[in-house]
């Protein structure tokens, strides 16, 4: 095995400080009971009392939360459908405007899509709350859910398709019994990812966002141009441990099916 040098380990050490040392300190000051946030004054958990006892971040928290959800819900159905027909419909007229829409807001700046969401919805006359966030968040979200679907269905053995339907399967029956099982990972993921970015999204909710439907990262924006307050270090914390929460969790799940499967492997051999 080849040992780590001192350049390749300083290198590592300097690259995980960087990326990290700010949430740990940034960690480590929503417990500090001085307002002010640079200056250490004693331990103490009251801004994460005062925190959810903040009405308008806990209603921001929630308008967030209902638009990640709905919005990569429907994007997962949408990116889904849109990769099956990009996979299997073979050479179609208008396929390469097809593509090329879909994979669009990938490269897209976030300040172009926002900008022209926000003129067709006053040109159609929408009023903007938490169903233009929603829309707009599915439509940058269905490209991402696209490429994680396509990538998975053009590796998928189609032979499992053919003798569902040998046996009797209905074209629908056989992508609900036999594709989607086997895709179902990469749509989950697809999920996933739509639901981080919804999360995570400041530029096209600001233009899509209505005085009622103030999401949780334009709330944050707002308040940090005020200065920084103690309770958004306790609301970064929070979201820090739901996702470290996540991801070990995944992990382990991702390795017990793995295990799992190496285990079936074996025994069907045997």
């Amino acid at each position: 095995m080849r040992r780590l040098s001192w350049f390749n380990l300083t290198s590592l050490t300097l690259g995980f400080a960087f990326l990290y040392l700010p949430m740990i300190v940034l960690v480590a000051f929503s417990f500090n009971s001085n307002k002010l946030v640079t200056v250490w004054a004693g331990f103490s958990t009251k801004w994460y009392g005062e925190l959810f006892r903040d009405q308008a971040f806990l209603d921001a928290a929630w308008v967030t939360l209902r638009v990640a959800v709905a919005s990569s819900t429907l994007a997962t159905v949408l990116g889904t459908a849109a990769a099956y027909v990009l996979v299997r419909m073979g050479r179609f007229p208008g396929r390469t405007l097809f593509s090329g829409m879909l994979y669009a807001p990938l490269v897209m700046p976030d300040v172009i899509l926002g900008l022209s969401l926000l003129l067709l919805f006053i040109a159609v006359g929408l009023d903007r709350g938490l169903l233009t966030i929603v829309l707009a968040h599915t439509t940058f979200s269905m490209s991402y859910v696209a490429v994680v679907v396509t990538a998975r269905l053009v590796t998928f053995d189609r032979a499992l398709e053919e003798a569902a339907l040998d046996l009797g399967c209905s074209p629908w029956d056989a992508f609900r019994l036999v594709t989607l099982p086997i895709i179902a990972p990469a749509v989950i993921s697809g999920w996933l990812l739509g639901f981080t970015l919804s999360l995570d999204d400041l530029v096209i909710a600001s233009f899509t966002s209505g005085p009622s439907s103030t999401t949780l990262p334009i709330k944050i924006f707002s308040a940090i141009r005020l200065g920084v307050n103690p309770e958004i270090n306790a609301l970064s914390s929070i979201l820090i441990g739901i996702v470290t929460v996540g991801v070990i969790t995944t992990s382990i799940l991702s390795k017990r099916a793995i295990v799992r499967r190496a285990e079936e492997t074996n025994r069907a051999e045997k």
